[in-house]
């Protein structure tokens, strides 16, 4: 068992020397600036259903989400938004446009397997924990503002 474990451990060291280095600083640059494009894409958008179709601030954020969600949809299915999300990284990985992309993306990986059997199971795989995290959390955050609301205000 130790034998195994010294035998990774001189793999590593033998392979450190031929692996790339990442550019942590032009990694970062590049998800700052998809990021900051996607963000104002939905800020655009908003603003265009303001103008446009009478909404207030507060009620253009649905349209616009579905926006969002629409558009990275399409560009899953083209393959366009894999590309971005290797160029960019994290910065692909906008909320709302990064859950769209994991949920096109399995639904599509496993469409030859049927819809039922293949879109409608693996849809959720990597959006699902997702979901429930994000469920779980706002419950207990409902919770705590409701008992800080309650007894202390």
């Amino acid at each position: 068992m130790a034998n195994n474990q010294k035998l990774k451990d001189n793999y590593q060291e033998s392979i450190k020397p031929f692996q790339p280095k990442p550019s942590y600083l032009a990694n970062c640059l590049k998800a700052f600036l998809v990021g900051g494009i996607i963000c104002t894409l939905g800020q655009a958008i908003q603003n265009f259903y303001i103008a446009f179709f009478d909404f207030n601030e507060k009620n253009a954020g649905n349209p616009t989400v579905a926006t969002l969600i629409l558009i990275s949809a399409l560009l899953t299915g083209f393959g366009i938004y894999d590309r971005i999300g290797q160029f960019a990284g994290a910065g692909s990985a906008v909320p709302v446009t990064g859950f769209a992309n994991s949920m096109t993306s399995a639904a599509l990986e496993h469409r030859s397997e049927g819809i039922v059997l293949g879109v409608a199971t693996n849809m959720f795989k990597l959006a699902g924990n997702v979901i429930v995290f994000g469920t779980v959390s706002a419950y207990v955050v409902g919770i705590i503002r409701y008992l800080f609301k309650t007894y202390l205000l």
